[in-house]
């Protein structure tokens, strides 16, 4: 003992020096209470009795695990991955469990934010493969929701599908209420199903998630269920229940929610208020403003400012503002860098839109040609196909009547028709 204590000295009054010599030959494991009685009577932390690992050391992997978990936050995906990257190779790490479990999860969630997919979904598999479904139910959805984007992003709805649906069977099955992740597991399939245009499973099981948060009366359940039946309202067209519903998602997110979230589903009801209520366009702009300074406050990643500044385009549009709407399209399109992605295709369109209503219809044409090579570089998704709609509408304006059938045939193909 570096304390000079005997095992008895160190057990007594409150343990047995037998147990203590138990606990020192590894034949016994003690509770976290009488670890942090012995780590007192030591004069050590717990963690350093428990890991053999110096404080100096603890203290220098947690600054450094703090700091990528503030970098993957704030969308800097890349520098977080190469700090996590840098935690799992140092060796002190394996004798820390909590911190190890933390630094696994980042890192998956890293590479999937830095477009990794492949190693994210090997990282959230091996995750998931030491947790058990009966015990760690809650994590195990968490690892099962994350596998399920991954395969959503890649593109492959069917398997992003059959996880969730798997995942969603199992932890249903069981009497008793569900858990905030459970409600998140099913928000997670309702998108899957939007996604590939299944709109009866998306509504049915929509129906079925509010019904059983509103019985749980979390809001954090209530929360993600009614923001999934304001998506489902919205692809079904119906406007006033799909505002209905976002109204009420968005009045329980400052309980459950932090801010960068909250400017996100802002900005999302403020584009169902112009689908909705054109007529209350600004309103819906004012949400977006303070959607968009809230989004840049908090570091947010530039797609999701970008976003925002094409909502606002559409809203100054609602208003008639064509040259603020041109603004704003033209804002956006500087963090995007022409990248071939919806997002870009989106903003084109508002840009043209604005400078056919600002009089200047070749300047128009040319972007617009600009958004259907955008577009005809992405692969087929309800986005793109929404895209060619909207397309389409203003090529009746500022294209060929053959340009706009081939935007109207285009949209069928990217919706599956």
């Amino acid at each position: 003992m570096r304390q000079g204590l005997s095992q008895a000295q160190l057990a007594l009054p409150e343990l047995s020096d037998s147990y203590v010599s138990l606990i020192e030959s590894g034949k016994r494991t003690p509770t976290p209470d009488v670890v942090r009685l012995l780590a007192r009577k030591l004069g050590c932390s717990a963690s350093y009795l428990s890991s053999g690992i110096d404080e100096a050391t603890q203290d220098r992997l947690q600054t450094t695990l703090d700091r990528a978990e503030s970098e993957l936050r704030n969308g800097r995906a890349a520098e977080a991955r190469d700090r996590f990257a840098e935690l799992l190779a140092d060796p002190a790490l394996a004798a820390l469990p909590e911190p190890a479990r933390r630094v696994r999860w980042g890192h998956a969630l890293a590479l999937e934010a830095s477009g990794a997919l492949e190693e994210a979904l090997r990282e959230f598999a091996a995750l998931g493969s030491a947790l058990s479904p009966e015990y760690d139910t809650d994590e195990w959805i968490r690892v099962n929701v994350a596998a399920a984007r991954c395969h959503r992003e890649k593109g492959d709805l069917a398997l992003s599908a059959a996880m969730a649906e798997r995942a969603f069977a199992q932890v249903t099955a069981r009497q008793g209420p569900w858990s905030d992740e459970t409600v998140k597991l099913g928000a997670t399939l309702v998108g899957v199903y939007l996604e590939r245009g299944d709109l009866v499973s998306a509504r049915q099981l929509t129906d079925r998630l509010v019904e059983r948060a509103e019985a749980t009366g979390s809001p954090a359940a209530r929360m993600a269920a009614y923001w999934e039946a304001a998506l489902v309202a919205k692809h079904q067209t119906d406007f006033d229940t799909a505002v209905t519903y976002g109204e009420r998602a968005l009045t329980l997110l400052g309980e459950v929610a932090d801010l960068r979230d909250v400017s996100r589903l802002r900005g999302e009801y403020a584009t169902l208020m112009l689908l909705a209520r054109p007529q209350d366009a600004g309103r819906a702009r004012d949400e977006l403003e303070r959607a968009l300074h809230e989004l840049t406050a908090t570091g947010a990643p530039e797609i999701d400012i970008a976003w925002c500044l094409t909502e606002l385009a559409r809203a100054e549009l609602a208003m008639g503002e064509a040259r603020r709407a041109a603004d704003r399209a033209n804002e956006a399109l500087k963090l995007l860098d022409d990248e071939p992605r919806p997002a870009t295709a989106g903003a084109l369109i508002a840009l043209a839109e604005a400078t056919l209503r600002l009089g200047r219809p070749e300047e128009a044409a040319a972007t617009l040609d600009r958004a259907m090579t955008c577009l005809g570089q992405i692969g087929p998704s309800r986005e793109a196909a929404q895209g060619w709609f909207r397309l389409a509408e203003l090529l009746s304006d500022a294209g060929s009547p053959q340009q706009r059938a081939d935007a109207y045939r285009r949209a069928l193909a990217c919706a599956g028709l």
